[in-house]
């Protein structure tokens, strides 16, 4: 094909974009100046301030609105003869099934968690439509096409979880403890102790752009008349209580989110309670607890320290102070509070975005893309960007691998759930096996041809109360038994997959090992793996992560065997569990609990199979 017919692919592709944060800026810029003219994107999220440093799209007076409409209306200003059309909406709705990706000639993903990413990888591989793949963290990104039938597919490969979190779910969404482990550390604990000129989340109220290019008073200054008491009440009602106030006058934020509750001093401590803190006489302290937290601290000077805090996790009055202002912001968003030891074991730690990786990311999305419009299969490649170059090259291509023939996505090889049938209950194998290990959204599940459990919300009421009581019920006690031998047949309609799940009795499981008292084969669980650690840096929510030790081995094996492709049987080298070509996704962002519950609205029946009326 000729330069013509590559213009001409360009211009009659209808191209859907998911996400449109770090990534999707630079990929919506480079998509509108290299030709294209129908671009469709899809974001659920709002603009935050944290995201102007590299989603250059958007400016400050653009807070709090729709970052896929923002995104189009920047664009068209300079490229305006072009179709963009913007989805304000979650990628998971009902709207955006089967059908609607079949419209499209190509799918491109810059999307900051896993369980997204394994949602439009299955809806692509049901509507047959080639998916290019990326991600970035810090220096490091990557890019990865999956065509169906022809490479492998997103989920072929094990996919470990990072402990990173995208920032604008840290400040104003959390749905996770975590989430709010993070907020308390690395913005309130530095903010309070460290260096308070630092900029940071938390005294911006995102929901006003107009009061944003006003000046604003430090609330984090303590004023020359205030006493401690009023300081540190001042300090409390803002954090817990004014910007969460703030935050709810965003309607569009909480559109299918769980309502935070504002929490102010005077609702969890009375007056009176106050005025005694501090007080020895009325208070429990003993004559050997010291009413400083100084010596805690390992403090000499306030004057001298205060200001060059970072936070430690072996500091208990750090670890202390972070616990309870975790546990408060928890306790305003729903979230189930935690334990000390539990708090100072989830700590961890974030790395920096880098605008200029998002843009060289895009770059080759767009590389890849025109490579898949004129179906130029055989030169289409994964690339990773190192951050430190090998034989003079920081930019990194390796041929796709073929399907992985014993993945359960796209290729419907069966599993192996080890369990005790006589133990173990329906709701187990649905919320920790479906719905966690397999990502499934709205499950149908079927021994033989009786359905024993469905879940959305067009079932009639008598139904879902049947199914219901079908979740605590044993296996064996099941009105179809599911006993040592049996098949079980898991179906999501909304992401027309299907997988078949064989059932081994066993008694007894490994305590430490096997806390579930479950051992699902066939699928590879997620490692959890730990980031690089930064002290007070931010995170980036267009970001995967790659270890160190995995980069320098994409390098090795990519220089020792330019353009080799992997037979589905091989694999690279391994370092544990963790494949080395291997670019780890992030979960849970805001579209993380709440928003992933989305229900469908015309599940079809299925058919010759038999619903149970009477259970």
């Amino acid at each position: 094909m000729g330069p013509d017919s590559e213009a001409e692919a360009i211009k009659r592709a209808k191209v859907l974009m998911v996400g449109a944060g770090g990534i999707g800026c630079e990929l919506l810029k480079t998509l509108a100046l290299s030709g294209f003219q129908d671009i469709h994107i899809i974001d659920m999220d709002t603009i935050e301030v944290s995201n102007l440093n590299r989603q250059f799209l958007f400016r400050q007076k653009h807070v709090g609105q729709s970052k896929a409409k923002v995104a189009r209306d920047a664009v068209l200003k300079f490229v305006p003869h072009i179709n963009i059309t913007p989805y304000h909406a979650n990628v998971k709705d009902s709207d955006f099934n089967v059908d609607f990706f079949k419209q499209f000639n190509v799918v491109l993903n810059g999307l900051d968690n896993l369980d997204a990413r394994r949602h439009v990888n299955r809806l692509c591989l049901a509507a047959e439509v080639p998916l290019v793949e990326s991600g970035t963290t810090g220096f490091l990104g990557q890019v990865t096409v999956h065509i169906k039938g022809r490479t492998e597919c997103y989920e072929c490969q094990q996919k470990p979880t990072p402990k990173t979190y995208p920032v604008c779910t840290i400040t104003s969404t959390p749905s996770k403890f975590i989430h709010c482990v993070v907020w308390a550390k690395d913005l309130l604990f530095a903010k309070l102790f460290g260096d308070k000129s630092q900029e940071n989340d938390l005294f911006v109220r995102s929901s006003d752009a107009s009061d944003l290019e006003k000046p604003m008073e430090d609330i984090f200054e303590r004023g020359p008349d205030e006493d401690p008491e009023q300081y540190g009440k001042k300090i409390y009602d803002h954090v817990f209580g004014y910007n969460i106030e703030a935050a709810l006058a965003n309607e569009e934020t909480w559109k299918n989110r769980r309502r935070p509750r504002p929490t102010f001093l005077r609702d969890v401590l009375p007056e009176k309670l106050i005025l005694q803190n501090g007080n020895l006489e009325k208070s429990c302290l003993t004559d050997n607890l010291s009413l400083s937290v100084m010596p805690s601290l390992g403090l000499n000077n306030p004057q001298e320290d205060i200001g060059s805090l970072t936070f430690d996790k072996d500091d208990q009055m750090a670890v202390e102070f972070v616990t309870a202002a975790a546990n408060i912001r928890a306790s305003s968003f729903g979230i189930p509070l935690h334990s000390l030891f539990d708090t100072k074991g989830i700590a961890g730690n974030i790395v920096h975005a880098v605008a200029t990786t998002n843009a060289i990311i895009a770059g080759l999305i767009v590389i890849e893309t025109i490579k898949v419009l004129r179906a130029d299969f055989e030169n289409c490649r994964m690339t990773y960007c190192l951050e430190h170059p090998s034989r003079k090259m920081l930019l990194m291509p390796v041929e796709p691998f073929e399907p992985n023939k014993s993945c359960y996505v796209c290729s419907e090889t069966p599993l192996l759930l080890e369990v005790n049938t006589r133990n173990t209950t329906l709701r187990d194998i649905v919320e920790k096996i479906v719905k966690v290990k397999l990502g499934m959204n709205l499950p149908m599940v079927m021994q033989g041809t009786t359905l024993i459990y469905e879940d959305g919300d067009d079932l009639e009421e008598d139904v879902a109360a049947n199914y219901a009581l079908n979740l605590d019920k044993k296996l064996a006690d099941l009105p179809a038994p599911v006993t040592s031998g049996t098949m079980l047949t898991i179906e999501d309609f909304q992401q027309e997959l299907k997988c078949h799940i064989n059932i081994k009795h066993r008694d007894d499981f490994d305590e430490e090992k096997e806390p579930d008292r479950m051992v699902l084969s066939g699928w590879t669980a997620p490692e959890k793996v730990d980031t690089a650690k930064t002290n007070g840096a931010s995170t980036s929510a267009d970001r995967q992560i790659i270890t160190e030790a995995a980069e320098s081995k994409v390098v090795e094996v990519a220089a020792a065997m330019p353009g080799a492709k992997r037979k589905p049987s091989a694999t690279l080298e391994r370092k544990g569990n963790q494949e080395v070509h291997e670019v780890l996704s992030v979960p849970g962002n805001d579209d993380d609990d709440d928003n992933d519950l989305v229900l469908l609205d015309d599940c079809p029946e299925p058919n010759k199979k038999l619903r149970l009326q009477h259970l």
